[in-house]
């Protein structure tokens, strides 16, 4: 499993939390609209390929709910969203994805496309992948924790009294360093626990 290939799994989720935060509270249902847009593409994508992907498919629910309650509420509902339903959509869909560890844990499907068959019912691949899935899930929590957090500390990054430095740590700082973090525990994780399993005694 390449990490850029589970990265873009969350494709959706960044372009909703990047074109959500620059089009301001009236537009926040736009952003989902395209992410609920992008989310149905890789779904009908994946579909011919080899199924839906569990991530595609709560992202495309997850959007499509926002987008539909943003067009059909008033103003209030619009702010409300840009506030706390934009932030909200980290901790829903990292709450989502740790569900899904002990059923199906969403990076075995990223891992079965570059992993020959006889090995998705190991015990090795599916400690792999339930700890892969369950830092990404976790992480992706925190990130949407972090946001969380601006809001409910009314930090601005436009504000001049220098609480936009906070902003800019909870909202920018912090998700690129976990998932940088998280990037490079994905391609290292793997190969050590592989190895382990190579080195110890049958």
């Amino acid at each position: 499993m390449t990490p850029l290939a589970l990265v873009t799994g969350f494709l959706p989720w960044i372009v909703f939390s990047v074109v959500a935060q620059r089009l301001a509270a009236d537009e926040v249902a736009w952003g989902a609209l395209v992410a609920a847009v992008m989310a149905a593409v890789a779904v009908l994508r994946d579909r011919r390929r080899h199924g839906p992907q569990i991530l595609d498919l709560g992202s495309l629910v997850l959007f499509a709910v926002i987008a539909v309650t943003g067009f059909v509420g008033g103003p209030g509902v619009d702010r409300w969203l840009f506030e706390w339903g934009r932030p909200l959509v980290g901790v829903v869909l990292g709450l989502y994805l740790l569900l899904t560890v002990p059923v199906l844990p969403f990076t075995a499907e990223y891992a079965r496309q570059t992993t020959p068959r006889e090995y998705w019912g190991s015990p090795t691949f599916t400690k792999i992948n339930r700890v892969l899935s369950t830092a990404w899930a976790l992480a992706i929590t925190a990130m949407g924790a972090a946001s969380l957090l601006t809001t409910a500390l009314g930090v601005d990054a436009t504000d001049t009294s220098g609480t936009h430095l906070l902003e800019l740590l909870l909202d920018w700082v912090v998700p690129v360093v976990v998932i940088c973090a998280m990037v490079r525990f994905t391609a290292t994780y793997p190969d050590r626990v592989t190895g382990a399993a190579a080195g110890s005694p049958r």
